[in-house]
């Protein structure tokens, strides 16, 4: 086998050249009982081998070529299962258990995702989870068992029941490995899961009890919140690494060092950033792998046909499929804060299990870690699935402990994946829909916001910035993705914000009135471009059809624009004069649209304002010129006097179908993230969107 020796050394040998030997034998032809001795020898042996990636594929080739007939998988992982059944029974302080746990899950992780990588069949037949029939069986086990129900159960019952510590943190790490690699089949499937998909591991998780399913819910956020840690000199095992350079399992510094396809990604060392907490990163990875996990199921349901005039009944078989319900993620959504008690916030009981958490560690928490995607995926999760924990966030005061972390993320949008971008607007988006929130967001005022370079913003509200960096991302995504649906979900937070906009600064109203006119600058491109192919004949029908598509768009997000400052003249006038300014300085873009069907209501409620102040600022005398801030203050007095009387706005209609638009935008918009998705992409969404 090459670099792998093949005949026993155990006399007179150093411990290394042991366990070179016993892993060759893990990996032969030679099939060793469940009950031999052969497992003592491996699992108590102190594992520090340190191979080079060719050693390492050579000896995960052997492995999958031999393991149809030894089923030397299946027993490792049923050594494994009593292994944590021991550890468990005392708590975590059996110290021999222990090892033997670790090089158990260690040695079975490795080579399991080689199997799990290079599966040619659909249901991963290549992993053979099942023993012989003729083989000894101890006593205490039963031949028909599920290996991967059993080996599933045993490993999140230790993950739920026994408490990190000194002595079992290693363990806990590498139990975490072992489920991200146990439930990367998912990665095979096509983006679109189906009813045949198989997924041994995941689903036997699916399958556990409600009680088990909270505590390993409420231990993986527990990890991410305290963030246990444990010296260096105790760290996991090295073993197929390079001697130079730390094991992958010493630190899991992405999800791309765990679950994604690359070959021996989690076998040999790689170059990248290490995590500072291995074991919190993996906690959350596994969670968010749990709770967005869809099993497809198909139904057969039998119907007549009885169109015939002969009355003749034709049975005909209907198929048609639905996804099961996810207790993890229904774990997570029905989450409650620990300082409740046992009563929601409607002062209603819960009936069985309830993940109890402490909120307002929780919030802290992803505050101090937003720039992390995942922390941003487990954030969406929580405030698009959890009433309670959305209920949270919207009544504590210091709401920029989260926002300020997603507005310097969006402020570096040329920095991060879509994916994040595309979860932070919906975070807002959900938020934007509370009233209490849009109105308070204007009562923060901020010092400085010293990341954002191309202004100063002094003394500037929370709100404020939230306008500035939105019409900011509207922007970057007019010349970068190009996305209508990141626009689209931009302008909802926007016309959301709009009737609760309190004293929005001079710089947010400009940028507010120059958005319109960035946008109808694209308009009139699109406009433009449509009219000068009209006399191509071979190219008139489909490219007209493309760009009448297109104008309509850009149509749609003017005419949003234009009632987003309907909503604030309607609503605000008085409490923005900055906005009144904004409009006033810059009139002249709006006189293009006047006469358009879809902005003349519009247009015209924009242009009664306009005549009002100009009017009273025609009609007041001044010595000089007009500046500023005689212009400023002659608007601020002149609102005290104004009264909106002429104004047309459909607020009813307008506001239900921003409603209805912010629901639609967050059910579908994680459909969309897989279009930005490459194959290949090293990050969690990888598995959690195939929904």
């Amino acid at each position: 086998m090459g670099g792998v020796p093949s005949t026993p050394r155990f006399a007179d040998s150093r411990p290394q050249d042991t366990a070179e030997y016993l892993i060759a034998t893990f990996v032969g032809e030679k099939s060793f009982p469940l009950a031999s001795d052969f497992w003592q020898k491996l699992l108590e042996l102190p594992l520090s081998l340190h191979w080079p990636s060719h050693r390492v594929h050579q000896a995960c080739e052997a492995f999958a070529q031999n393991n149809c007939y030894t089923r030397h998988l299946a027993k490792i992982l049923i050594h494994l299962t009593w292994c944590l059944q021991e550890c468990i029974s005392s708590s975590g302080t059996a110290s021999v258990a222990i090892m033997k746990a670790i090089n158990a899950v260690y040695i079975s992780s490795v080579f399991l995702k080689y199997l799990i990588e290079n599966a040619e069949s659909e249901n991963f037949e290549e992993l053979h989870l099942s023993l012989d029939e003729s083989e000894p069986l101890p006593k205490e086990f039963v031949l028909d068992q599920n290996i991967e129900n059993l080996v599933m159960h045993s490993v999140l019952s230790f993950i739920a029941l026994v408490d990190v510590s000194p002595h079992t943190y290693n363990l806990h790490q590498e139990l975490l490995n072992f489920m991200l690699v146990a439930m990367s089949t998912q990665l095979l499937s096509v983006p679109s899961l189906g009813p045949k998909d198989v997924h041994p591991f995941i689903d036997a998780a699916m399958t556990e009890e409600s009680s088990l399913v909270c505590s390993v819910v409420r231990r993986l956020l527990l990890n991410y919140i305290t963030r246990p840690r444990i010296s260096v000199n105790s760290s996991s095992y090295s073993i197929f690494s390079e001697e130079n350079q730390p094991g992958v399992l010493q630190r899991v510094g992405s999800a791309a060092a765990t679950i994604v396809l690359l070959p021996f990604n989690y076998l040999v060392s790689s170059n990248g950033e290490g995590s500072s907490n291995p074991l919190t990163d993996c906690s959350l990875l596994v969670l968010l792998v749990l709770i967005h996990y869809h099993k497809c199921v198909e139904n057969d349901e039998s119907i007549t046909d009885r169109s015939d005039d002969s009355a003749t009944s034709d049975s005909l078989a209907k198929s048609s499929t639905h996804f099961t319900v996810n207790p993890y993620c229904n774990a997570l959504e029905n989450a409650r804060d620990i300082e409740f008690g046992h009563m929601d916030l409607e002062g209603n009981a819960h009936s069985g299990p309830v993940v109890r958490l402490p909120f307002a560690s929780l919030f802290d928490t992803l505050g101090m870690y937003l720039a992390d995607e995942t922390a941003v995926l487990l954030l969406y999760s929580l405030v698009q699935g959890n009433s309670g924990f959305l209920e949270y966030v919207l009544v504590r005061t210091d709401l920029d402990t989260l926002l300020m972390p997603i507005l310097e993320t969006l402020y570096n949008a040329s920095k991060k994946t879509p994916n994040q971008i595309y979860m932070l607007l919906i975070i807002l988006l959900i938020l934007s829909q509370d009233s209490s929130f849009n109105a308070s967001i204007h009562k923060m005022i901020l010092p400085s916001v010293p990341w954002y370079k191309e202004h100063l913003l002094h003394q500037t509200s929370l709100g404020s910035l939230l306008v500035i960096i939105l019409i900011r991302t509207v922007k970057y995504n007019l010349s970068k993705l190009r996305d209508v649906y990141l626009h689209t979900t931009c302008l909802a937070t926007l016309a959301n914000m709009a009737p609760h906009v309190h004293r929005l600064s001079a710089y947010a109203s400009q940028r507010l009135v120059s958005l319109f006119y960035m946008l109808s600058r694209k308009y009139n491109k699109i406009a433009d471009r449509r009219d000068d192919k009209k006399g191509n004949l071979t190219e008139q029908d489909s490219f007209a059809e493309d760009m009448s598509a297109e104008l309509h768009i850009y149509t749609d997000f003017l005419r949003i624009v234009l009632e987003i400052l309907n909503a604030i003249l309607t609503y605000a006038l008085p409490r923005n004069p900055e906005v009144v300014y904004a409009i006033l300085h810059r009139e002249e873009v709006f006189q293009p649209f006047k006469s358009h069907p879809r902005f003349n209501e519009l247009l015209e409620n924009i242009y009664t304002v306009l005549d009002f102040f100009n009017s009273r600022l025609d009609a007041q005398r001044v010595d000089g010129e007009w500046s500023v801030e005689k212009v400023l203050q002659s608007i601020i007095i002149n609102c005290r006097s104004w009264r909106g009387d002429g104004l047309k706005v459909k607020a009813d209609r307008f506001w239900m179908l921003l409603f209805k638009l912010g629901t639609f935008i967050q059910m579908i918009l994680p459909l969309f993230i897989l279009r930005n998705l490459d194959p290949f992409m090293t990050d969690v969404y990888s598995i959690i969107f195939l929904i």
